[in-house]
């Protein structure tokens, strides 16, 4: 079970991690002040496998993967939002963050919620109120590359031959 952290619409990439802390790319220390503007309490009070809610647009804004690996670093299982920016959803991938997309459970679980979340069948149940919520499920290929860490790890894993084939 996670402890749900709420985001509002269109959360850019300073918000979640602000460009004067980008001086490394080490997730523990980006975790050290994600969110810091917005939400200071977070750093301190995250707990491993808590899980984002972000609402529409999440990570707008820089193309740089500080964000994704700020959040990462701080040990939240999953981000789940309405939607996504589009380079910040592939910066996840590239990292092996997983993140789900589902307008209802972002609308419908709020700061605090305890959250299950089963990321190969997509499925989040918010134990607070009952409701259970369906995002699309990852593809096998993304759960099997944050399985690994990120995309690097994954193809340092495996043999590029068997992955073209």
């Amino acid at each position: 079970m996670s402890k749900a952290w709420k985001f509002e619409d269109n959360l850019n990439t300073d918000e979640i991690i602000p460009g004067r802390f980008n001086i490394t790319i080490d997730p523990l220390e980006l975790a050290k002040n994600v969110f810091c503007e917005i939400k200071p309490e977070y750093s301190k009070k995250v707990t491993p496998g808590d899980v984002i809610i972000g609402g529409q647009n999440f990570g707008c804004g820089s193309s740089r993967e500080h964000a994704p690996i700020a959040i990462k670093g701080s040990q939240a299982r999953c981000v789940i939002a309405a939607s996504y920016a589009r380079i910040f959803f592939r910066n996840c991938i590239n990292i092996g963050l997983p993140i789900l997309e589902c307008t209802e459970a972002a609308a419908g679980i709020q700061e605090g919620d305890e959250v299950d979340v089963n990321l190969a069948t997509g499925e989040i149940f918010n134990r607070t109120t009952g409701r259970q919520f369906q995002a699309r499920p990852l593809p096998d290929f993304v759960l099997k590359i944050a399985g690994a860490g990120g995309i690097v790890n994954y193809l340092k894993e495996h043999d590029i031959q068997e992955l073209m084939a």
